[in-house]
């Protein structure tokens, strides 16, 4: 019987917007309790810019229309909108035996492993978390640990407007290119590319737990 160590429950939530997302992801961390099941939010959100903790506003570098919010994750300016496939990993992570660093390399594993599916070589950066295809981001790593759990997570562009990106330093990297599996020729969209995303996330954090059940609700 699967308990709540090794259960992670995959919800696609489609398109949602920015900041209630974060109330419901801080609402469910501080209320967890020791057998509530980790889950793992897939989805998307209307444009918005997002600006981590000790982020500096200086690396929005043009003046936008588009809502810029401070944040409660780590990291500095990125952009998410429509095209673009989030994942929120609502995990405890002392019962699943990960640290903040096993986390973010287990989510660019887990990037890796799915680019990899379509013959995409990419890989992650150790100084810039997040994966790259031939020096170009193609996901982003942002995450907050409250209470001993994580939230926020991983952004893969999957086939944005990526014009967005040229109102900010990517990140906090001036002239980092960005670029997405539409552009590196796979057509498709975030919803269909959810569920293979969920189960690269299960395989890359497998190593450090017990083997996963999964369930997949709406």
């Amino acid at each position: 019987m699967a308990t709540p160590a090794d259960t992670l429950r995959l919800r696609w939530l489609g398109l949602q917007d920015y900041e209630s997302t974060w109330r419901a992801m801080r609402e469910f961390t501080d209320t967890r309790g020791e057998d509530t099941p980790d889950e793992l939010w897939l989805l998307e959100h209307p444009p918005v810019y997002t600006l981590g903790m000790n982020g500096d506003p200086k690396h929005l570098v043009q003046a936008t229309d588009v809502p810029v919010i401070k944040t409660d994750r780590g990291g500095q300016i990125t952009w998410h909108g429509p095209g673009q496939l989030i994942a929120y990993p609502l995990l405890d992570l002392k019962r699943r035996g990960l640290g903040i660093r096993s986390l973010v390399s287990a989510l660019e594993n887990a990037v890796i492993g799915l680019l990899k599916q379509y013959g995409i070589a990419s890989a992650a950066r150790r100084d810039a978390p997040g994966v790259y295809v031939d020096g170009r981001k193609i996901a982003s790593v942002g995450l907050r640990v409250r209470r001993g759990c994580s939230y926020h997570g991983l952004s893969l562009n999957v086939n944005p407007d990526l014009s967005a990106f040229a109102a900010i330093n990517p990140c906090g990297y001036a002239g980092l290119e960005v670029t997405s599996l539409v552009e590196l020729g796979v057509e498709t969209r975030p919803v269909e590319v959810a569920g293979a995303l969920g189960g690269e996330i299960i395989k890359a954090m497998r190593p450090q737990t017990a083997p996963a059940s999964t369930t997949v609700a709406q």
